[in-house]
């Protein structure tokens, strides 16, 4: 009973292991055994269908502005990949920095934007902000950067006498 089971335990995983593997012919007549994948979609391939965010600009300097001037700037950008674009989040990096932008796919070759909000109020000098973009491209996060020179409120003004 124990040779039957043995038995039958070696040919079900000698069917198993042969269902598995292919025989592919070499030059010369010789077979190597090559192990086939499942529907799989491996990394290159999804890299190749995945949607990209083509930006007209990935970097915008508002310049000169004063301190608690908000100011905004409109990101343009296209998905120039083979499938729809699905923006996840998108954060500033700090609370001064606020990004609004599209919730709905976006097709290939459709165009859309990002609205970034900077708030200046409580900053001086020379600043640089971030907006951190979750989507589904091949590598999962964008970037986008703000720039603004931040002339501090003269003393006194605004003070009553």
């Amino acid at each position: 009973m124990i040779k039957k089971t043995i038995g039958f335990l070696a040919i079900a995983s000698l069917v198993m292991t042969v269902s598995c593997k292919e025989k592919a012919p070499q030059e010369g007549g010789a077979t190597t055994e090559t192990t086939t994948t499942t529907a799989e979609t491996s990394p290159n391939e999804a890299s190749e269908t995945a949607p990209v965010m083509t930006f007209e600009e990935s970097e915008f300097d508002f310049g000169d502005i004063k301190q608690g001037d908000k100011v905004e700037h409109v990101f343009t950008f296209t998905n120039t990949g083979k499938s729809d674009l699905l923006i996840t989040d998108a954060k500033g990096s700090c609370g001064c920095t606020v990004p609004d932008y599209k919730k709905d796919p976006i097709k290939p070759g459709e165009k859309s934007t990002m609205k970034v909000t900077f708030d200046s109020t409580g900053k001086s000098g020379q600043q640089q902000k971030t907006v951190t973009i979750s989507a589904n491209t091949a590598s999962g996060n964008e970037l986008l950067t703000i720039k603004a020179s931040v002339a501090p409120k003269p003393a006194g003004i605004g003070v009553a006498k």
